[in-house]
């Protein structure tokens, strides 16, 4: 009866079809690679020439992101499986869209999962995607009405919020069975930096070998949990095959307008000869490992250590002898964090961290729990350095984007000793590690592990971001002792004693919420 009344109340408010949970879902497994196209042919003579290595490609511009990803689309034959938290309904997600529907007009079989949580302007693109015979779309622990209403899905988070407040977080795309992207791109303009507001500093890798089809298995796990529902769960009639119909020349355009756009001229200028993704003979060899949380874990009653991926990272970094460099977009260590990374300090570590700065972020939320633990990671020596929002005249990745807006760090990665680094969708939070699902790969290189910290090092010039540090207010007071931010503006030294750049509205909102005692939901 409860449930009965739940599905009448998100009915009334959400106005939509309501998920059927009785839905007869067909399992599917990843298909075996096939390496008869030239792009495969050409990586399998690569990995016969380094037997059991897997090979990696950083991508570190949003448009060598963007068109790598194209470039894999239209040139995949067998299937496209792709796995991501966000898929905006905007310029770069309806140009993947269109690409997509051409894969799967060749008879490509294309699979996309999405997490349901911020799924609304994109629910008329994924119907009727979903009604071509070779493209199925599922989405990962949905609300119980499609596309809801915010008062909806408040009422839905009032009587489900446990559930609802687990998501899948997990960013992964895998072409033929033989190549993969994963990172910590989700789908949409402010990846690619191609939105005029904000654009999200982020990075992905490109690979090829075993560690493909670690990720294919991976993807098998999520697409047929019982927690992933196909779009016909909802029924309605806007999944057809005439609203497709309807929906191909609305793409078609919008591509069309796409390719005359300024960040599609910008591109060329950026990429002459053409994306990552389709240029030979730059791959980093090295021993990978996929990392990824079961899909179980969102159902977890308690902290189950064996279904997520945390313990695994925590081993990497417990053997860091010289240098750990934590590149996260948002940082919410516990106290028990806190302690590890200061401990790691004081047995000789240079620990080196870079997040967002007040000012750069996008979540308020998880900001005030990181300045909460702010003052205690600089008492225990850990180096701190904070995004600018819109850094000056310096090296690439960390410019602002063409098209101009608020640099925000996106990007989650480790660096261990210069040797070990670690890419993916994981931040060094407490939803990241107890409510989420995640996944990344885990790479013993030292040239990737180079690139990455050349990123680290370049986002931390003080052109580009705050250096936060502790400094005595005189000389009397040993004992007290303020926080200090510098930069560096077009070459003039800068200091401050409270966060720069941030508007006040935004100091208070984050003074705010570090009142609340929310750090375990952040």
């Amino acid at each position: 009866m409860r449930r009965l009344a739940l599905v009448a109340v998100m009915a009334l408010l959400g106005g939509c079809a309501t998920l059927r949970s009785d839905y007869v879902r067909s399992p599917s497994s990843a298909l075996p690679a096939v390496y008869d196209t030239d792009s495969g042919r050409y990586v399998r003579a690569e990995l016969d020439r380094h037997p059991g290595k897997c090979g990696f490609r950083l991508l570190v511009s949003g448009m060598d992101a963007l068109m790598s990803r194209i470039w894999l689309i239209d040139h995949a034959r067998h299937s496209i499986d792709l796995q991501y938290f966000i898929f905006e309904n905007d310029a770069t997600g309806r140009l993947v869209a269109q690409r997509l529907l051409a894969a799967a007009d060749r008879g490509v079989r294309v699979r996309l999962l999405l997490d349901d949580i911020t799924l609304k302007n994109e629910d008329r693109l994924l119907g009727a995607l979903a009604a071509h015979a070779n493209l199925d779309v599922r989405v990962f622990n949905p609300f119980r009405t499609r596309a809801p209403s915010l008062p909806s899905k408040l009422v839905q988070f009032a009587l489900e919020g446990r559930r609802l407040n687990r998501r899948m977080h997990n960013k992964s795309m895998i072409v033929d069975g033989f190549v993969a992207v994963i990172g910590g791109r989700n789908i949409g303009d402010a990846y690619f930096e191609a939105s005029g507001d904000s654009n999200f500093r982020d990075l992905d890798v490109l690979a090829i070998g075993p560690v493909v089809g670690e990720a294919a298995r991976a993807f098998d796990l999520y697409w047929n949990s019982n927690a992933a529902y196909p779009m016909q769960a909802y029924p309605s009639a806007r999944d057809d095959k005439a609203n497709l119909a309807q929906l191909r020349p609305q793409l078609s355009g919008e591509v069309r307008a796409f390719a005359q756009s300024d960040y599609a001229q910008a591109m060329l200028e950026e990429l002459p000869n053409g994306a990552t993704g389709d240029r030979p003979g730059r791959w980093v060899w090295g021993e990978g490992t996929l990392l990824v949380d079961q899909p179980a874990k969102i159902e977890a009653d308690h902290d189950e250590p064996t279904l997520r991926i945390g313990p695994k990272i925590s081993q990497a970094m417990d053997g860091a002898q010289r240098e750990l460099l934590l590149i996260t977009a948002y940082l919410v260590p516990s106290r028990r964090g806190v302690r590890y990374l200061t401990a790691l300090e004081r047995r000789g570590v240079a620990v080196r961290l870079l997040t967002n700065s007040v000012a750069s972020t996008d979540d308020a939320a998880a900001e005030s729990g990181y300045t909460r633990a702010r003052r205690a990671l600089l008492e225990g020596g850990v180096e701190l350095h904070e995004l600018r929002p819109s850094p000056g005249a310096h090296p690439h990745p960390t410019r602002p984007s063409r098209s101009g807006g608020v640099s925000t760090l996106h990007a989650k990665a480790i660096v261990v000793d210069r040797r070990f680094v670690f890419i993916g969708s994981m931040n060094l939070d407490q939803r990241s590690a107890l409510l989420n699902t995640e996944m990344g790969v885990l790479v013993d290189s030292p040239v990737l592990a180079g690139q990455v910290a050349q990123f680290f090092e370049q986002a931390v010039n003080p052109a580009s971001a705050y250096r936060v540090q502790l400094e005595r207010e005189d000389e009397e007071s040993a004992h007290r002792e303020r926080l200090t931010w510098s930069w560096d503006d077009h070459g003039h030294p800068m200091i401050s004693l409270r966060e720069p750049d941030a508007r006040l509205w935004r100091r208070l909102e984050v003074d705010a919420l570090r009142l609340l005692p929310i750090e375990g939901l952040l």
